[in-house]
């Protein structure tokens, strides 16, 4: 069956110009350095996040891993929500394999952390505590709906940070649909933090990998970290070459994902049944919940839609998170809806 895969912009596969840059691209090792086609993209990541150099990792966790080692010494701390993906979705990983300890503080509904609870977070200069290092932030932000947050607040937390001697990392992994999203530049939403990543295998459609951005004093020492974390690729160019035309072929359509999004939960929100989350969606996520009065439960609700030909996420016991990308087009859409509709009459 052809299905209609809205559990994840993770799902997207390779476009046919990628594809033909793969079968091409010029390789060498990029351990030693040589790998001109991974050069090329780092060299490209880091303009478009407006920073000084950029690092090709494997996945949007080992960036954020290596970010928070690069950062912090074992035993220092890291303020982050306690909705960010670091913290529920890295396995442990800043605290198993960097002995960084996490200091979770609420995540608010906008994705932001409150700038009092920050300061709140942030530890005396004591012997009995660890020492505060870093701030994470993550834009857009996946359990708080994809919503993202804006240049003025991260220029906040960015300025707060520098006042007390801190660093910030910003997990990025759809930076660029909140660029999209909120009509600015990628650069302009991350120049408060001193490091940003972000995923080329999400709603830009490539195969494999992220970038890691920042100084580059910084990416220097996440170089040394990513070795450690056997993440030393060879020729990695034929990935690279991916990530490149994503970087110049697939920011800009970002914008027909967030109007399918839209167009899906209007949909949605008008089938008794369903209920929308409140400004959902803010990017090319939509989430909504099944009413009370449904008599089934959230997996078994998702297992009849797949009878249907559509697949989604299920995020909680009556909740689902609806990921629009690239292979999601109009008719896509209304066969998901038409989906929902025939499983909520059935039901």
């Amino acid at each position: 069956m052809n299905f209609v895969d809205l559990r994840s912009d993770t799902v997207t596969t390779p476009t046919p110009a990628m594809r033909e840059a793969m079968f091409s691209a010029e390789v060498g090792d990029d351990v030693y350095g040589e790998d001109p086609t991974v050069n090329r993209l780092q060299v490209l990541a880091a303009e478009k996040t407006g920073k000084e150099a950029g690092l090709f990792v494997t996945s949007g966790t080992m960036g954020n891993l290596a970010a928070v080692l690069a950062h912090c010494d074992r035993g220092d701390e890291v303020i982050l929500g306690n909705l960010a993906h670091t913290f529920l979705f890295e396995a442990g990983g800043i605290s198993a394999l960097g002995g960084v300890h996490s200091h979770q503080i609420p995540n608010q509904t906008d994705g932001t952390l409150a700038l009092d609870d920050i300061l709140t977070a942030i530890r005396a200069d004591d012997d009995h505590f660890p020492v505060t290092r870093l701030i994470c932030l993550e834009n857009t932000h996946n359990r708080c709906g994809g919503v993202s947050l804006s240049v003025e607040y991260t220029r906040q937390v960015g300025d707060l940070a520098r006042g007390r001697g801190l660093q910030v990392h910003l997990d990025g992994a759809r930076l660029f649909n909140a660029a999209i999203a909120q009509g600015v530049r990628a650069a302009e939403l991350a120049a408060p933090v001193d490091s940003v990543t972000f995923c080329l295998s999400k709603g830009l459609s490539a195969p494999v990998g992220s970038v890691l951005c920042g100084s580059s004093e910084f990416i220097r020492r996440a170089h040394r970290i990513r070795k450690q974390l056997g993440g030393g690729m060879r020729q990695a160019g034929v990935l690279a070459a991916a990530g490149i035309v994503a970087l110049e072929t697939m920011v800009d359509r970002l914008a027909e994902d967030h109007a399918r999004a839209r167009t899906l939960a209007s949909r949605l929100q008008a089938m008794p049944g369903m209920v929308l989350d409140p400004g959902s969606p803010y990017t090319n996520m939509v989430f909504v919940s099944l009413a009370e009065d449904v008599p089934l439960d959230g997996r078994s609700f998702a297992a009849r839609l797949v009878e249907q030909g559509v697949k989604v996420g299920v995020v909680g016991a009556r909740r689902f998170r609806l990921v629009t990308h690239c292979w999601i087009d109009d008719v896509a859409v209304e066969r998901a809806w038409r989906a929902f509709e025939a499983v909520l009459q059935a039901a």
